[in-house]
């Protein structure tokens, strides 16, 4: 068998350890899922929000990409892989949370920062960063934006998940799940290095460090 060692060893401890001993909630999880969250996330290896959140099967809805960005609702021809997701999460599953995470050191801010300046940052990768443009171009014309290149990737990192909110509230389902107050839509950013999560206020853009001592 021609198997990665590792993904095999990993599958092995799977069986023979958390499956067996959740052997019933797999079982339940066959007959459907019920996730009440959302989880917009990166990609990137380092930030898996199943382990952040501590979520077992079933527990969240996940939908990855490259810097965990949200598309504007469009119905150009294609394929609107997050769109679909987004669409069966909140009409097919009910979702009453979407969380747009996004996290530090992350390549695909740096790329979308990259391409401002003209250079080659993938095929695929340069217009779908380019979700983030008018909110670089803007961070980038402000006398005030930060000279040191890790405070701009910080900036630009956070600025990405209001991106993100945004193009959310321009899918009509989505409006209409929030009119009628079934769905709330919330931003937060992971430190990889620090392993704290920041969440985002939903009126200043500000994020702050959640405190797990608080209720």
């Amino acid at each position: 068998m021609s198997m990665p060692l590792n993904l095999k060893e990993g599958y092995r401890q799977f069986r023979t350890g958390r499956y067996t001993h959740e052997v019933e909630r797999y079982l339940k999880l066959a007959q459907g899922q019920k996730p009440k969250a959302m989880i917009i996330g990166c990609a990137d290896s380092r930030v898996d929000p199943a382990t952040i959140f501590s979520a077992g099967p079933g527990e969240l809805f996940v939908v990855r990409n490259v810097a965990a960005l949200a598309p504007p609702y469009e119905e150009t021809p294609g394929y609107h892989g997050t769109s679909a997701a987004l669409e069966f999460a909140i009409e097919g599953l009910g979702i009453e949370d979407v969380v747009v995470m996004g996290h530090s050191y992350c390549g695909g801010v740096q790329a979308a920062l990259t391409a401002a300046t003209a250079q080659p940052v993938g095929r695929f990768i340069r217009p779908w960063v380019e979700i983030m443009a008018a909110a670089r171009d803007e961070m980038l014309r402000d006398p005030n934006c930060p000279a040191d290149p890790d405070e701009r990737q910080y900036l630009m990192e956070s600025l990405a998940v209001g991106v993100s909110i945004q193009n959310l509230k321009t899918f009509p389902f989505i409006q209409k799940a929030l009119a009628e107050g079934r769905l709330r839509i919330h931003g937060a950013r992971f430190s990889i290095a620090a392993g704290e999560l920041e969440w985002r206020d939903p009126d200043t853009g500000v994020f702050e460090k959640v405190d797990v001592a608080a209720d």
